[in-house]
């Protein structure tokens, strides 16, 4: 699987690459700002981008903003983005195309190597992966008023453990109920939530996508 690494630290840009050469993954690029980075992504279409928010030359959002273009021109990119602070505007515009195949962890989550790398797996393979502590930070802020307030306390852990990018065996097992259990759940997410059946978006990140603007 081929992976475009986006870092500024020289260390953490090495030990990412290294750990990630561990586990099978061939680094085709390790970049340290965010010009560089849009021109991989673009030239050396990689299967997966791991990518720090800020890089130079600002230190604002560069990372997130070559990535989001990226995905612009190659539709459904898969990018997981590393921050080491949890803010709610990032979650939502990397969220916002409805595709999946997106991630967000805070940097310390990456020193669990297992962690780190499932991760990037579950992102490279079209599914979504929300840090636990973003969703813990983001719930805290929230004062549930928004469109999540219609769901259950049984719904809204389903839905945080989707947010987690676990799949409907991992919530079950997460939850102790069953996957037919899991699925009825859902299905009343995506109900309330008026999220229709569409070919276009997933609606299991437009559901996280709601989640997170609670």
């Amino acid at each position: 699987m081929r992976v475009v690494l986006a870092e500024d630290l020289f260390l953490l840009r090495d030990g990412l690459t290294r750990t990630l050469q561990d586990h099978g993954f061939e680094v085709v690029a390790a970049v340290d700002n965010g010009p560089a980075l849009l021109r991989s992504l673009l030239d050396d279409a990689p299967d997966v981008a791991v990518v720090d928010i800020r890089l130079p030359p600002t230190f604002t959002d560069e990372g997130l903003q070559a990535a989001l273009a990226a995905r612009r021109i190659r539709p459904a990119l898969p990018v997981l983005v590393l921050s080491q602070y949890v803010d709610q505007l990032y979650a939502h515009e990397l969220l916002a195309g409805g595709q999946g195949a997106i991630g967000y962890l805070l940097k310390d989550r990456i020193t669990h190597t297992t962690q780190f790398v499932d991760a990037v797996r579950t992102v490279a393979a079209g599914g979504t992966v929300m840090d636990p502590q973003v969703i813990a930070r983001l719930l805290a802020r929230s004062d549930a008023r928004g469109t999540t307030a219609e769901l259950t306390p049984r719904e809204l852990d389903v839905l945080r453990l989707m947010a987690e990018g676990r799949s409907n065996a991992a919530v079950a097992g997460a939850l102790f109920i069953s996957e037919s259990a899991v699925a009825k759940h859902t299905a009343a997410i995506f109900a309330k939530l008026r999220i229709e059946p569409s070919a276009d978006d997933n609606r299991r990140v437009l559901a996280v996508l709601a989640y997170l603007k609670r």
